[in-house]
C-alpha cells in the first residue's frame, strides 16, 4: 500500500474507531467536510500540515495515520446511521 492509500485507510479506520463523523473531525481539523471524505476516497493528496491537524482532531500521533494493515485486513467500515457526531 502507499502513501495516499495508507492514510485513507488510517484516517477512515481512527475516524470511525472514535465514532466520529466527517463533520465532526473536518470541524476538528479546521478542514471542509468534502474534503476529509475525498481523503478518505483517495481523490486527495493531503499537505503534512493538514495530516498534523487531523492526527491532533484524532488524537494519535502523525505516524498513525501511516500504519498499515495487517495482510487480510478489511476495509474500515462505515458509522452506521449516516453522520453520527459524538
Amino acid at each position: 500500500m502507499k502513501g495516499r492509500d495508507l492514510v485513507a485507510w488510517n484516517l477512515r479506520r481512527l475516524r470511525v474507531a472514535r465514532e466520529l463523523s466527517q463533520d465532526a473531525l473536518a470541524l476538528e481539523a479546521g478542514v471542509d467536510r468534502t474534503y476529509v471524505g475525498r481523503l478518505e476516497r483517495r481523490l486527495e493528496n493531503p499537505t503534512i500540515a493538514v495530516l498534523e491537524r487531523l492526527a491532533s482532531a484524532l488524537e494519535v500521533p502523525l505516524v498513525e495515520l501511516f500504519i498499515e494493515p495487517l495482510e487480510g485486513s478489511r476495509p474500515p467500515e462505515p458509522l452506521r446511521a449516516g453522520r453520527k457526531v459524538k
